[in-house]
């Protein structure tokens, strides 16, 4: 059994979602939840929150992996900046307990849970939802970090099966 962080980061909710799979890949829900910072009086101290909340995430439920969502290039430079460094403060919490971080870009995720690259929120909810086995709507940050877990779980097999590592799989585009 292998547990599986998976991180949607984001500069006023960052999504969490934790999971397990067995050797047969099968994926049970453990944990799920937003992290909502807006409401700290300056942007470093959401940076600290998102930091000290996922250290206190990680010791209660003890992942072993990790994956985190690639950062795409937005079309305000401002918020890209502060996803990069709300990305960064999540990043640098689970790399200080030992746990190696995957990167997934978004359309990875949507083609692993969905079927298409080019899905919408409510079906990455709706299909986490049903592959986990979770009753009523989903907050979407949190169905986010828990795509990312699922991506990462189906990752992780798909490469023990083919027996290379993940830097030597290419993708077409």
């Amino acid at each position: 059994m292998t547990r599986i962080l998976g991180i949607d980061p984001g500069s006023q909710r960052t999504g969490v979602g934790i999971i397990d799979v067995d050797d047969a890949g099968k994926l049970t829900h453990v944990f799920h939840s937003a992290l909502v910072v807006a409401g700290e009086a300056s942007f470093p101290l959401r940076l600290k929150r998102i930091f000290d909340e996922l250290c206190d995430i990680i010791a209660t439920h003890r992942p072993a992996e990790c994956g985190i969502e690639r950062v795409f290039m937005a079309r305000n430079p401002d918020s890209a900046l502060k996803l990069g460094q709300a990305r960064g403060a999540a990043i640098c919490a689970v790399v200080s307990q030992g746990i190696v971080v995957h990167e997934y870009a978004a359309t990875e995720v949507k083609q692993s849970v969905v079927g298409s690259g080019r899905s919408d929120k409510t079906q990455v909810q709706h299909m986490i939802g049903v592959l986990l086995g979770l009753k009523g709507p989903l907050q979407a940050d949190a169905a986010d970090a828990l795509a990312i877990a699922v991506t990462h779980a189906h990752t992780r097999a798909s490469l023990a099966r083919v027996g290379i590592p993940r830097s030597a799989w290419r993708r077409r585009r």
